[in-house]
């Protein structure tokens, strides 16, 4: 499986949360609502999740393998520093 897209939908500078991102997976299926969090050690992914009636969170799409799970997140957040690199560039011009 490779990861086909990567689209930032919005980003953050206060608090943990830094960014909502989709992937597109195969040019085949869309996953949304991507987290970008920083955390106390290193920035992680967080796949989409609801929260169940009893304030547990359960996430609805998830990557069953630890190695996909890693693949999936260095490439969003790899993407996510570029984005933000760029953004920072067009900025200070």
């Amino acid at each position: 499986m490779d990861i086909s897209d990567i689209k930032i939908r919005k980003t953050m500078n206060e608090g943990r949360l830094r960014a909502i991102v989709s992937i597109t997976i195969d040019e085949a299926i869309a996953i949304h609502d991507i987290k970008i969090v920083q955390g106390d050690e290193r920035m992680f992914v967080a796949m989409p999740s609801r929260k169940e009636e009893n304030g547990v969170f359960r996430d609805i799409v998830h990557p069953i393998s630890q190695e996909f799970r890693k693949e999936i997140e260095t490439q969003i957040i790899d993407y996510y520093e570029e984005y933000i690199r760029l953004q920072n560039e067009a900025e200070a011009e």
